[in-house]
């Protein structure tokens, strides 16, 4: 066989072919990080004219962990910060500073009736660059949280105090902080092993080995494994003491005063700790020190009666929709809350019975109301009988997602395909009666699944006469079952919460988003029947933006 000779003047071509690819992406990522620096615009406070004159109302709070171009498991990514900003502006919502709930509870002061009051944890600064635009687009205004001991160790994923006043002085940004360090204590890994104390570092790279069972460094006594404090009062509280007082310290030597604002690591203990010991020794700090504490988290709505030192905030997570947290807004609020459609043409293919659902590109993103369902009837399809289904069900594992065909108008007879909590069940409901005519758990390892693991199912259906067929990632697990019901009617789609399941960080969480992605309705004979996949221009431009952030991310990684 002929081999291909060895050409020196194609490998130079390929050489400034790729130069020259490299030179764009380069230019052009030097641009988006320019843009991201440079603030050119003033933040503006909201009018006087909308402040409402019921006190009542109060405000949400919402806090970030921190922003990444592309997102992570616990990172949102820009796409999706900036689409919830968007929404809650476009819902009326209005930043607040710290000032203003300082004088909100102080001083009895009115706040505008849609209040919103911004955080970002950990003081990134992936966060500060990528976020800075977005707050300028919307005119929001933010607090940076921050750990005092990051300082000193200098690391760039980290904002120095010269990077936080320059914040401040954008005028788009407050600072607070979450505390002096962020170590962990009395920490046991999943076997029930006692690991001891861990700083951040060695707490992330042992995550995935690691129970619920921890603490944070000011909330108990250090204990060993049998729950016997390894220190003395007098100890503990010395060693609570230094903490705060080298905060108080690096803060006035780096940035020149102590922010008023202290959001105490971990929420939710309905003190200041664990153990009543020590959370005196931290009131008594917090109050010392800061002028308001965010003790709580999972709840957005601060009300005239809260303490000042017990504020509530929620923390969206990286894997939320927008509807996930208008959800929880308007489940806290209780006010009316406009949620986001997405692509009207597909919407106008489905009828909402319950929940929210919004129509990305290929995918169809259905959210549940709080400990509930979210339901969807695709339009004209109540007369399919024999068909076939494909989709990806890309919800997380913990929830349900579940496909209904042959549905009557009322739902209570219908043939039910439905994946929840990594187990697939096929029900036959007849008149509200629910007969179940297979179930089998996928996950064979009963490990604790963690209510942020993604899931990705390749699910294909095929219904003729009384028999179904089932293929879950390719492999055929149920062939020619046996079912009742024969007369046609309609595909419904449905997320249901399936319960607050496991989380490390002790999230809980009761709404749920099934996506359904590429879901296909075909007739026996290969007829399209319904769609959801991107066609045409909309697909090109889909793949394009894709592969042009997928070739930043990888400049933004190996540079």
């Amino acid at each position: 066989m002929k081999g291909k000779q060895f050409s020196p003047e194609r490998k130079d071509r390929i050489k400034k072919i790729r130069s020259i690819f490299q030179g764009i992406i380069l230019f052009a990522l030097l641009i988006c990080i320019v843009k991201a620096l440079f603030v050119k615009s003033t933040y503006k406070p909201y009018s006087s004219n909308i402040v409402s004159q019921n006190r009542k109302s109060g405000f949400i709070s919402i806090s970030y962990f921190g922003v990444d171009r592309d997102g992570n498991n616990t990172l949102i990514s820009t796409d999706a910060l900036e689409n919830q900003l968007k929404a809650l502006k476009e819902n009326g919502y209005v930043t607040i500073t710290q000032n203003d709930i300082l004088n909100y509870y102080k001083k009895g002061k009115a706040l505008p009736e849609k209040s919103l009051f911004l955080l970002f944890e950990d003081g990134r600064t992936d966060t500060a660059i990528f976020s800075q635009k977005i707050l300028e687009k919307y005119n929001y205004k933010a607090t940076m949280l921050t750990y005092v001991d990051k300082f000193a160790k200098n690391d760039s994923k980290f904002l120095m105090p010269k990077d936080l006043l320059k914040l401040k002085n954008s005028s788009y940004w407050e600072l607070g902080t979450n505390g002096y360090r962020l170590e962990f204590i009395n920490v046991f890994d999943r076997n029930s092993n006692y690991l001891g104390s861990l700083d951040s570092v060695q707490f992330s790279k042992e995550a995935s080995k690691i129970n619920r069972k921890y603490n944070h460094y000011l909330m108990d006594y250090i204990r060993d494994e049998n729950g016997i404090p390894l220190e003395s009062y007098d100890e503990m509280k010395q060693r609570i003491d230094n903490d705060y007082k080298s905060l108080y310290n690096v803060y006035n030597k780096d940035i020149g005063y102590v922010p008023t604002l202290y959001a105490l690591m971990h929420s939710n203990t309905g003190k200041f700790g664990t153990n009543d010991k020590v959370s005196e020794i931290n009131g008594k700090w917090i109050e010392k020190i800061f002028s308001m504490n965010f003790n709580r988290e999972g709840y957005s709505l601060n009300l005239p009666d809260s303490s000042i030192y017990d504020l509530t905030r929620i923390q969206p997570q990286a894997y939320w929709s927008t509807n996930h947290l208008l959800m929880r807004i308007w489940d806290d609020t209780k006010k009316d809350v406009k949620f986001v459609v997405g692509d009207r043409e597909k919407a106008n293919k489905f009828k909402k019975i319950t929940g929210q659902a919004e129509f990305i590109n290929d995918k169809i993103v259905l959210t549940s109301k709080p400990k509930g369902k979210g339901l969807v009837k695709l339009e004209n399809s109540q007369n399919y009988k024999d068909i076939k289904v494909s989709t990806m069900l890309n919800g997380n594992i913990i929830g349900s997602q579940s496909i209904y065909l042959r549905s009557n108008d009322d739902g209570t007879s219908n043939i039910c395909v439905q994946l929840i909590n990594d187990t697939i069940n096929i029900i036959e409901n007849s008149n509200g009666n629910k007969n179940m005519l297979y179930s089998s758990t996928l996950n064979n390892n009963n490990r604790e699944i963690d209510i942020k693991e993604s899931g990705s199912k390749k699910m294909d259906i095929t219904l003729v006469d009384k028999k179904l067929t089932l293929s879950i990632d390719g492999k055929r697990i149920v062939e020619d079952l046996k079912v009742n019901k024969v007369k046609e009617g309609s595909i419904l789609l449905e997320s249901a919460w399936g319960d607050y399941g496991y989380s490390q960080r002790n999230i809980a969480d009761d709404v749920y988003d099934a996506v359904f992605k590429s879901f296909k309705v075909t007739n026996i004979d290969g007829k399209v029947l319904y769609d959801s996949s991107s066609k045409g221009m909309e697909n090109v431009i889909y793949n394009t933006k894709n592969y042009f952030n997928e070739v930043v991310n990888w400049f933004i990684k190996n540079l």
